[in-house]
């Protein structure tokens, strides 16, 4: 069997095809750490919203918090991936893009990755404990929503509506952290993670969207088509406005701002760009995501430990 075995399409020359041990890479990949952007993307709200609430809080980004959301989302990403992967292992065999990925290619069996889910969610409950309370329960809110997110797509051409709810619900993490409560300022930051949610999703869509056509897989890429820059552009713009709201609310001054406009920049850069018809370029674009997010949160940190009493 080859070295490579299990590996998807689109994760090349990454650490774990060359230095983790053989017996490990089914299981890093089915955590995605051959690919970590998608813990990276799920780790910007929370960060955001960590910042966001120092902000308010007129005290630097709590470092601890930063550390904690940095281990749960690696954790809980893999473990979503991993039931998205058990969920979709049949449809999986059908896409070029994901049939090499661990469960269809027989590199890990459905018992070893279920026990491996398990692991991975006894990790991300660890972590979760660290919080108050409130925060825990709030955690333990969004199961709900990764464990449907998987199904979403056989029903509807708004699954990235879903994925939003769930990639987004650090927004409602950070602050409760900090406050032991849910405020407006939060769900405002909430709402406009899922905005900027659908549309990196949307360009990441245009990767599968013929294959997804032809096995009856549905997605916003197919749903906009041709229409995919100027819905990207609005979804992009409502991003914007509502976490630029947020951070007013919580007294963000021109350092805030001033990272929101770089964030905004490159998101109408991303918008400017995009070639639905490159699939790499596609997936250079949805990376880039994480570069926009660290931009936002760089500025809240220095917003917070500029504003502090």
């Amino acid at each position: 069997m080859s070295e490579h075995a299990g590996r998807v399409a689109d994760a090349t020359g990454n650490w774990v095809d060359g230095i983790a041990p053989a017996f490990t890479r089914p299981y890093l990949r089915l955590a995605r750490l051959d690919r970590p952007i998608g813990s990276w993307l799920l780790l910007m709200p929370c960060w955001w919203s960590a910042g966001i609430a120092a902000v308010y809080a007129h005290k630097p980004v709590n470092i601890w918090h930063v550390i904690l959301f940095f281990i749960g989302a690696f954790a809980m990403r893999g473990a979503g991936c991993t039931w998205n992967d058990l969920v979709d292992r049949d449809l999986d065999k059908l896409v070029e893009r994901t049939r090499s990925r661990p469960i269809p290619s027989g590199q890990v069996s459905v018992a070893q990755a279920a026990a491996f889910l398990v692991a991975q969610a006894l990790v991300g409950l660890a972590v979760l404990l660290q919080f108050n309370s409130f925060t825990i329960a709030t955690g333990i809110a969004s199961l709900l929503i990764v464990a449907v997110y998987p199904f979403m797509k056989r029903i509807t051409y708004w699954p990235q509506i879903v994925l939003g709810l769930a990639f987004s619900w650090g927004a409602l993490m950070g602050w409760p952290a900090v406050f032991g409560r849910l405020d407006a300022t939060a769900f405002v930051l909430y709402a406009g993670s899922i905005c900027w949610v659908i549309a990196y999703d949307t360009i990441y869509a245009h990767q599968d969207r013929e294959d997804d056509a032809l096995i009856g897989i549905k997605s916003t890429a197919l749903l906009f088509g041709e229409n995919t820059r100027p819905m990207l552009a609005s979804f992009y713009t409502a991003a914007v406005v509502l976490i630029g709201i947020s951070g007013a609310m919580a007294g963000g001054g021109w350092i805030f701002f001033l990272g929101l406009a770089i964030f905004a920049a490159h998101l109408a850069w991303q918008t400017a760009r995009l070639n639905i018809d490159d699939p790499d370029h596609c997936l250079m674009l949805f990376k880039s995501n994480r570069d926009a997010g660290l931009i936002l949160f760089g500025a809240l940190i220095i917003e917070a430990w500029l504003g502090r009493a």
